[in-house]
């Protein structure tokens, strides 16, 4: 699995003109699956994403969680995180799951960070054609993939 964590004072989501989810301060993932990923991935990575101390104290120094901000969490499906751009200028997109495996995965991985964040988190559509828009704190903006642990 690999996620792009962007610290938000707020961030939304919406299809079709019609506003899906919205969450105020807190942070906007976008999660992308490939076939590799277990639901241990999903597991660990949950605890990592509400556990990062991404937020400022009270000395303006990252070290508060989205958990000690009483923070929300919104969780975009983005297959385009596994794009290959080493041939060509046409990215390609092979790596990333079909729905038929993604779509459970996704679930998976959002009611794992929602038990982890201990309430419910935001979420896109899977598959949808999404506007997602959000006002970058900081920027602070965090890549992760479960397959390079570093």
């Amino acid at each position: 699995m690999r996620v792009v964590i962007q610290k938000v004072n707020n961030a939304s989501v919406t299809v079709d003109g019609e506003l899906i989810s919205t969450i105020g301060q807190g942070l906007l993932v976008f999660v992308g699956i490939e076939d590799a990923d277990k639901h241990e991935d999903a597991d660990w990575l949950a605890k990592k994403i509400v556990q990062l101390r991404i937020f400022p104290d009270e000395n303006e120094v990252m070290n508060r969680s989205v958990i000690d901000e009483n923070g929300e969490i919104l969780i975009v499906s983005q297959f385009t995180l596994h794009a290959q751009t080493k041939k060509g200028n046409r990215p390609s997109y092979i790596r990333a799951s079909k729905p038929t495996y993604a779509i459970p995965m996704y679930e998976f991985f959002c009611e794992a960070v929602s038990k982890e964040l201990g309430k419910p988190v935001a979420r896109g559509i899977f598959g949808a054609d999404m506007k997602v828009n959000l006002l970058n704190d900081g920027p602070v903006t965090i890549w992760i993939d479960t397959k390079n642990k570093e």
